[in-house]
């Protein structure tokens, strides 16, 4: 999975949109099956409704491809018999956070993608071996048990030394690092936020489609988070100062 993954973002276009729609449109399936287990048969549909939409939304003006990216939501919100609020919220974080993946590989190019990656693996590798080696006071011990104050920090400076790297030879270094550490916490968001979710439903993952790893919610919930930080980036002409 992980060389299929490199060779997408490596490839760019629509490989890599294919790629996306296809993770969004599993989360999409995945977050039904947590929300409303009595409409299973519906979960594929909305998964499906999930990528296409992504895929359009990207060839059209952004106005009109943002209320595509609202389609799948809208369905859910009709068609399920439960949780439907839940299901509206975070299908539109699924659809926008792809949306905006696929902006920063295509507006921004392969660097940029691959600091946005590096950023979140390092900030969800830090924490988890900061937290298990020094532990200490939980971050959000109702939402998610297992996170400490220890762990969530070093993240942040994980995601801020990545930061650093990247920006080396920029003229906006020290910007670049504190948008990092902003991305860092979002991504941490996305962890907390699908917790929270499964803790609500009463699930341990979000699905069995990764052996011993569990679902594409639980390992895509960090990009989830700092993907939806970089829409508002890019109108505020990220990145700043490098040409």
């Amino acid at each position: 999975m992980v060389l299929l993954g490199i060779w997408g973002i490596w490839s760019g276009g629509d490989i890599f949109h294919v790629f996306v729609a296809i993770i969004c449109g599993l989360m999409c399936w995945e977050l039904t099956r947590m929300v409303s287990p009595t409409n299973l048969k519906r979960s594929w549909n909305l998964g499906i409704f999930t990528g296409v939409s992504i895929l359009i939304a990207i060839e059209v003006p952004f106005l009109l491809g943002f209320l595509i990216l609202l389609v799948p939501a809208a369905m859910g919100g009709f068609v399920l018999d439960q949780n439907r609020a839940l299901f509206v919220t975070f299908s539109v974080m699924i659809c926008l956070s792809g949306f905006s993946m696929i902006f920063v590989r295509d507006g921004l190019g392969l660097s940029w993608m691959v600091w946005l990656i590096s950023l979140v693996v390092a900030t969800d590798v830090a924490g988890y071996f900061a937290g298990r080696l020094i532990g200490g006071p939980k971050f959000w011990p109702t939402v998610s048990p297992k996170k400490t104050w220890a762990g969530t920090s070093a993240g942040w400076i994980a995601g801020g030394l990545v930061g650093a790297v990247f920006a080396y030879n920029s003229g906006a270094m020290l910007l670049i690092v504190s948008i990092s550490f902003v991305l860092s916490f979002a991504s941490q968001m996305g962890d907390i936020a699908e917790s929270a979710v499964k803790r609500k439903m009463g699930v341990k993952d979000s699905s069995m489609l990764i052996p011993g790893h569990g679902g594409v919610f639980d390992r895509f919930d960090g990009f989830m988070g700092a993907a939806l930080m970089m829409l508002p980036l890019k109108y505020l002409g990220f990145p700043p100062g490098v040409s």
